[in-house]
């Protein structure tokens, strides 16, 4: 029977989601802990990878069981046993044939900037130079659409394809904090922080909105900003279609 799990977690104790070899991960830490509870080896497939100390606040993963679970009792022993950082929101029995990397239609992810230094917002990214949300969001407007982000990607990465298409980007203000917000198909390794980090050049008016055309034209990484630090980036939502969690 398979089921999906809905969780959160803060990235900055782990390697990112994917397991790796000699490095704690948020995939490695709860297969073992969802294993020894159902005394089964398990396969988590996840919706997607997340870097090192990047976090989400909405993420999925799938896994197989040989038998039917007691969905609530294993959510509850799967939050008192894993780490404060990982927290199980839900537990659902789906399809056998769900998939939740394959069939997610769309993820989210925000970026938060502080403009100030606020030591309990330790999970931003602190940038003191002023910037123009104006002529940022000008930018967000030729990233819409079906694109190749080579430019913003980080280099030698397994992607069959580079072309991702963006189907909303902002920039706003969230209490005291600056948010880039931006859904997506699928996204690149250090696809947004890449963008984030070529906004902030535009921000500060070194280089104009348009450019973004000529950065993503040149499909090469040098060509763009640098990433900004993964602290302030989060997942925050992966849509599916409605009868993708029915049974």
């Amino acid at each position: 029977m398979r089921y999906c799990i809905v969780f959160e977690y803060t990235g900055e104790n782990y390697h990112g989601w994917q397991v790796q070899p000699d490095a704690v991960t948020v995939q490695q830490t709860i297969t073992k802990c969802l294993g020894n509870i159902l005394k089964q080896n398990i396969s988590l497939v996840g919706a997607g990878r997340t870097d090192t100390g990047v976090h989400a606040k909405f993420m999925t993963a799938h896994f197989d069981s040989n038998f039917e679970i007691e969905t609530k009792d294993i959510k509850q022993k799967l939050n008192n046993y894993l780490p404060f950082d990982i927290s199980i929101f839900k537990i659902v029995n789906v399809k056998n044939n769900f998939h939740a990397r394959f069939d997610a239609i769309s993820r989210t992810y925000k970026y938060y900037i502080n403009k100030q230094k606020m030591p309990f917002e330790h999970r931003s990214f602190y940038y003191k130079k002023q910037i123009d949300l104006t002529l940022m969001n000008k930018a967000c407007e030729k990233i819409i659409g079906e694109k190749d982000f080579t430019s913003f990607s980080k280099a030698h990465t397994q992607t069959h394809t580079n072309i991702c298409e963006i189907h909303r980007a902002e920039w706003t203000y969230e209490k005291q904090m600056i948010c880039f917000t931006v859904e997506a198909n699928r996204f690149l390794r250090n696809m947004v922080r890449a963008i984030v980090g070529t906004m902030l050049l535009i921000g500060e008016k070194k280089i104009s909105p348009d450019e973004i055309n000529n950065i993503i034209k040149k499909k090469n990484r040098s060509f763009a900003g640098v990433s900004v630090p993964a602290k302030g980036l989060f997942l925050v939502n992966i849509k599916y279609n409605e009868k993708d969690l029915l049974v």
